[in-house]
């Protein structure tokens, strides 16, 4: 991601298995589950063990090379950063002690007394992520592209300066998992292994059954100076792949946490049991506008959205647990907020849809809208593992095209399928909410160029986004946010992307207590309790 509106690139082929695990990690969202519970043998919630039930197999657990949600979210127990946001988008200070920042430049102190695995001194491999030559999917999204570090080991600091502007550049660093020096000996076994400085180390993995971690003796330097005195001794990740299973266990008394987005939340509501959620993107609609697509022409988007009664599909998608979205992908917490999407999009009207396609040369026979002797002929793909509800939603849309006179079909994908269905350009609509904490954290989806170049999936170009989304990255901050937010409107008003509804994303919880954000459960916040 360039976070000067997209326009900076790196022309390599590995840039295609960048954008698919970009896309993973804003699919993944409602991918996967926590599950906890076991032994309690050792008495006490420093003793007890918490297992963590995820949908699938994270794959490589690597922090250079990995972006899926279910890897991040596990790496967040074992790789420490130097900033963490608190709920309400505030920097809480993590191996960082204290930070100061301008949109080309900052500067971390670290903390005393950091050490990894081995005990050694941490040595944070800024410069790692940073180098193109790593090409790490992270340089972008935790790293500014041009960014250079340099470290002072007497004063403590790290010194991160870029040519290009990164207006939230200390914010970034959230998700930046810190490296261990001696990591980086052998890197390709971080896919399995950590020697990092967070709370816990990996000392199991089983792939496709379990992954085991335990809790360090003297870890100091969590949120805030946070220590693990209270943290469980051992976080077991067990996938387990049938939600409703998961439900079950967790009715059961066999497990104490469990991620639930479908029909199971009713169930569990009616049980009482206590949840903790974050809002988040559910469904959107992603066109591709790249030449001989149909949806690269603005009367057919207009039209096709037009069809549509997007608060239906969003009801039937969530069981109608949804809402109205108000904004384009930016999760809480983030420092940009506002509604960019009221208001900006056309309203379900099929007369309008129908004069649109007429103005542009589209003729309806036979019941069917034609131009040039062709059918207006779309697939919409999907990823299956956002739920059979989700697969409802998108038949409806397919059943309302159809009536209207479009030759419509459903397109379901696994997970890593769409991924590549998208990187690969073979499509024309996509059910694809993509979600990120940062404003200019978009830039690499909407501007720039298509795979395998960059990540702009859609071949979308939008000068009036890319004007604004310019101006906003050279203001430090939430001061360009007015900017962000007219960038985001530009977007849904020109039919670019069109978000169908948000929905909480809900950890049901029995016998712990923990906070959430965008990524799943705070580690630092874990902890065992009565009931």
């Amino acid at each position: 991601m360039a976070s000067t509106a997209g326009t900076e690139t790196r022309n390599r082929t590995a840039r295609r298995t960048r954008a698919a695990a970009a896309v993973v990690t804003a699919l993944g969202l409602v991918g996967t589950a926590s599950a906890c519970g076991g032994d309690t043998s050792a008495g006490g919630p420093g003793g007890s063990t918490v297992v963590v039930a995820v949908a699938g197999d994270p794959g490589s657990l690597s922090p250079t090379t990995s972006l899926v949600s279910t890897a991040l979210a596990m790496n967040s127990f074992a790789y420490d950063t130097l900033v963490h946001i608190g709920a309400d988008g505030s920097l809480i200070p993590g191996v960082a002690e204290k930070w100061s920042a301008t949109t080309t430049s900052a500067t971390f102190t670290i903390r005393p007394g950091v050490t990894c695995e081995d005990g050694s001194a941490l040595t944070a491999e800024y410069n790692h992520l940073a180098d193109p030559k790593n090409q790490s999917p992270m340089l972008g999204l935790s790293v500014p592209v041009t960014a250079v570090a340099k470290a002072d080991k007497a004063a403590r600091t790290v010194t991160v300066t870029t040519t290009k502007p990164a207006p939230f550049i200390v914010q970034m660093a959230r998700l930046l998992p810190l490296l261990c020096k001696k990591s980086l000996a052998a890197p390709t076994a971080l896919a399995r292994t950590t020697n990092a400085s967070g709370p816990y180390r990996l000392t199991e993995a089983v792939p496709g059954d379990h992954y085991t971690y335990v809790r360090r003796d003297g870890y100091g330097w969590g949120p805030r100076g946070s220590t693990g005195a209270d943290l469980p001794g051992k976080v077991v990740v067990k996938v387990v792949a049938n939600e409703s299973t998961a439900a079950n266990l967790l009715m059961a008394g066999q497990i104490n946490v469990a991620l639930v987005n479908g029909a199971d939340q009713d169930r569990l509501d009616a049980a009482k049991v206590k949840n903790r959620s974050t809002e988040a993107l559910f469904g959107q609609l992603l066109f591709n506008q790249a030449a001989g697509r149909p949806a690269a022409a603005l009367a057919v988007r207009k039209a096709l959205v037009s069809v549509l009664d997007l608060k239906q599909l969003g009801s039937v998608a969530t069981g109608g647990k949804g809402k109205p979205p108000t904004g384009i992908g930016e999760n809480a917490p983030t420092p940009c907020s506002g509604d960019t999407v009221t208001g900006n999009l056309p309203a379900h009207d099929t007369a309008e849809a129908a004069a649109a396609l007429t103005g542009a040369g589209w003729t309806k026979r036979g019941g069917t809208w034609t131009k040039d002797g062709r059918p207006l002929a779309v697939q919409l793909s999907y990823a299956t593992n956002q739920g059979p509800q989700v697969g409802s939603a998108v038949e409806l849309a397919v059943q309302q095209w159809t009536s209207f006179g479009v030759k419509a079909t459903a397109k379901p994908r696994g997970s890593g399928s769409i991924v590549s269905t998208l990187a690969g350009g073979d499509w024309d609509i996509a059910w694809a909410p993509i979600g990120v904490t940062l404003p200019d954290q978009l830039t690499q989806f909407y501007d720039g160029p298509p795979p395998p170049k960059g990540n702009n999936f859609g071949s979308v170009a939008n000068p009036e986004y890319h004007r604004l989304a310019a101006q906003a990255s050279a203001k430090p901050g939430a001061t360009g946010c007015a900017l962000w937010n007219a960038a985001d409107a530009a977007l849904v008003k020109n039919v670019d992307i069109v978000p169908v509804v948000s929905k909480a994303i809900r950890y049901y919880a029995k016998g712990v207590t923990f906070e959430v954000d965008g990524s799943g459960i705070v580690p630092s916040t874990l902890r065992r309790s009565a009931g």
